[in-house]
């Protein structure tokens, strides 16, 4: 019983992996792009931490996740990784709601994002 529960979770991450390599998705965002991210959004091109930087990083990645999965409409590996960063780009608007409502309305109406 336990045996089959790792080989099953050793499945499902060696497929993650096969699609990652195949859709070669993990190389859609160099350095300089994220540094160019920081730099408009954040204060300078070296704060990652900042919340307006994270979460313009999360809306890049997001909107070339949505891109492939229309294209690859039964990559649900990749549906699940969207769903999960959608729910942390969501924490973090709600963090900057309660922190600074001013900050929070900048960044979606510069993101473009739904309120």
């Amino acid at each position: 019983m336990i045996k089959n529960y790792y080989i099953c979770r050793l499945k499902d991450r060696l497929s993650t992996y096969i699609t990652i390599i195949y859709n070669n998705i993990s190389m859609y965002l160099d350095q300089k792009e994220k540094e160019a991210i920081f730099k408009k959004h954040g204060k300078d091109q070296k704060d990652t931490g900042s919340a307006e930087g994270q979460i313009a990083l999360f809306t890049y990645r997001i909107n070339h996740l949505t891109e492939h999965l229309k294209k690859n409409r039964k990559d649900f590996n990749t549906e699940r990784s969207l769903v999960k960063l959608v729910g942390k780009r969501r924490s973090l608007l709600d963090y900057l709601t309660k922190k600074d409502i001013m900050r929070y309305r900048a960044i979606v109406k510069e993101l473009e994002l739904r309120k």
